[in-house]
């Protein structure tokens, strides 16, 4: 079957201090971006799709798409500020686009029969996310049925600094609610969340997003008419600061039963650069995988 995956790597990476989305890890100096898409090649994807921004297109082509492309099909879709709905005025000094919503939209015109992944570029995934999201599409024909891979909130913190998260609550095997929840950290043996200035205990056995969701085509529609009722809003309320955050839109969806999201479990641990000082230990973790020959030293020679 066909099946494509987009790559959201418009980020700036402002708390990394740098575009961390091409930054080497790998033993060959592969980026994290470089395991995602081997790892969708080898469970069958066969085209990709960067987000970027327009003015990063020749260094991605030169990093990723000029490698890759005798392995997969490459396509490049463009976030914009200035890709709005009708009536919507650009506010004064707002520079940065409007969030992964808005960033999945550029790919709209790029996509059209066949289901997808969508993922961020700074995140390894592990292959058995891949492996899950591939066998769901391959069992499921509701056009509205769409799966989000979950992974153990422990198996997601970073050793240095907060992070951000977003809580799966799920009933019957889907998704019931996704909320971002922030500054989430280990404290002792437990794992902690900010509420209105104060820490919560994370409840047991719930999972996390680490936006790695299963889509169909319908869901850009969706996707579109939410995003249009909010900016008109928005740009009023919160001009400069206002983002369009793809979990929160998949939970209107679910609350609004326009979809249902199945939930895919992973155990996989995961690993990402959020902080310049997270560096090191990417690299000796992918290090290992490399020297176990999970992955190969060099990904990409034929």
């Amino acid at each position: 079957m066909n099946a494509t995956l987009v790559i959201l790597a418009a980020g700036m990476g402002s708390r990394y201090g740098g575009l961390k989305q091409v930054d080497s890890v790998g033993l060959n100096k592969e980026a994290i971006i470089d395991f995602t898409i081997y790892d969708a090649i080898k469970t069958g994807f066969n085209k990709v799709v960067f987000i970027i921004r327009q003015e990063h297109y020749e260094l991605f082509k030169a990093n990723f798409g000029d490698k890759i492309a005798k392995f997969v099909k490459v396509e490049y879709a463009f976030q914009d500020i200035a890709d709005v709905p009708e009536g919507v005025k650009i506010p004064e000094g707002r520079t940065k686009p409007w969030g992964t919503t808005h960033a999945l939209l550029a790919a709209r015109d790029l996509i059209k029969d066949e289901p997808f992944i969508v993922c961020n570029a700074d995140d390894f995934y592990g292959r058995n996310a891949f492996e899950k999201m591939m066998a769901f599409f391959e069992s499921s024909s509701d056009a509205d049925e769409y799966a989000a891979c979950a992974y153990k909130v422990e198996n997601t913190l970073s050793d240095n600094g907060t992070v951000t998260r977003g809580m799966c609550e799920v009933q019957d095997g889907y998704l019931s609610d996704i909320k971002e929840c922030y500054n989430i950290k280990k404290e002792g043996d437990e794992i902690v969340y900010e509420v209105d200035g104060a820490y919560q205990k994370w409840p047991s056995g719930v999972g996390v997003s680490m936006n790695f969701w299963g889509f169909k085509p319908s869901v850009f529609e969706k996707i579109a008419l939410i995003f249009k009722e909010e900016i008109l809003k928005a740009v009023k309320e919160n001009p400069l600061k206002y983002e369009a955050l793809l979990p929160n839109h998949v939970g209107v969806l679910v609350k609004q039963k326009q979809a249902k999201v199945k939930v895919l479990v992973s155990d996989d641990v995961w690993f990402g650069v959020t902080y310049k000082e997270d560096k090191p230990k990417v690299m000796d973790e992918i290090a290992k995988l490399q020297s176990s020959g999970i992955y190969p030293v060099k990904l990409w020679e034929k």
